[in-house]
């Protein structure tokens, strides 16, 4: 039997519904030009809760942008949660001049600028739908270097220094970057010295999700590097092991995206069909999702994925 029809039976998801987007959104900001967004929702319903999703920085070749991360965008929207996609300052698309201060990465930015969405939530409504968001239910989500911001943003410390915004409560850490300082190699240590986050400040809950094959070339560690932040902070309750795929984790930033390196249909759909349970679970849209889920990653399933939990 085809796996990816095993999948679809054994790992509930909700049927898909009609959905809506809105682009560009513009929220402006002092000093700098108009941040923009991506707002993808459910046609129909109210008070329905949101994730705002950090998208990576992405190889030279690739320009990560608030228009990326459809298979995983789209999905979770299908199903009942409002997404906001910002374009980031280090994006190449939209950003901010990488000569400036702080680039090409513009760490602080980032953060500052999802910040500045769940700020602007009036704003954003007001452009698109509404009265129809749940300001008590908001997540962040983020891949590679989205997770690294996510991180902060969930109470990770980087030089003592707290980021944590109390809005948030709960996240999704996609593929990000582990332990810095010692865990690197020099250059990268020396390149990357805003990866030595403590994650030890994140208290609220947070799934972690890595790809079993990926392959971080920042660090002599393996794929377990991505999974730090599930080891160190108290409030990451579950650790989502892809099988057979590297750091797009099967697609997620598209499966015609260049940070994709390997196209993995049946790994994408384990990846969305899982990161939703956990969502719906945690904003309570169905608070047995998550457990159903892993009930049902087991016997011949259990080749696509493995959860560790605390």
């Amino acid at each position: 039997m085809n796996r990816l029809i095993t999948l679809s039976r054994v790992l509930p998801t909700p049927e898909p519904t009609a959905t809506v987007a809105y682009t560009p959104i513009r929220l402006e900001l002092p000093d700098r030009q108009p941040l923009e967004l991506r707002l993808t929702a459910p046609a129909v319903g109210e008070a329905m809760p949101i994730v705002v999703f950090s998208h990576g920085f992405g190889p030279s070749n690739s320009i990560p942008s608030k228009d990326g991360y459809a298979p995983l965008a789209q999905f979770w929207a299908e199903r009942g949660i409002a997404v906001i996609q910002p374009t980031h300052a280090s994006s190449r698309v939209g950003g901010l001049d990488p000569a400036l201060p702080g680039g090409p990465f513009f760490w602080r930015e980032r953060v500052a600028e999802m910040r500045a969405v769940l700020d602007g939530l009036d704003e954003i409504e007001r452009q698109a739908v509404a009265g129809r968001l749940d300001h008590d239910r908001i997540a962040v989500a983020g891949h590679s270097f989205g997770g690294h911001t996510c991180s902060l943003l969930l109470g990770g410390r980087l030089q003592g220094e707290s980021f944590a915004d109390p809005r948030i409560r709960a996240g999704v850490l996609l593929a990000t970057p582990g332990r810095g300082g010692a865990h690197l190699a020099p250059e990268h240590a020396a390149r990357f010295p805003f990866f030595d986050v403590d994650f030890s400040g994140i208290a609220v809950p947070t799934l972690v999700v890595c790809g079993a094959e990926d392959d971080p070339h920042f660090t002599p560690r393996g794929p377990e590097w991505h999974a730090d932040a599930y080891h160190d902070a108290p409030g990451a309750d579950s650790l989502l092991t892809i099988a057979g795929v590297g750091h797009s984790l099967g697609g997620i930033p598209g499966l015609d995206a260049r940070e994709t390196e390997v196209e993995d249909p049946e790994a994408l759909e384990a990846t969305r069909r899982l990161t939703l349970a956990w969502l719906r679970s945690r904003f309570a849209i169905d608070g047995d999702a998550w457990t159903r889920s892993r009930a049902a990653l087991v016997g011949s399933a259990s080749s696509l994925a493995e959860i560790t939990g605390r």
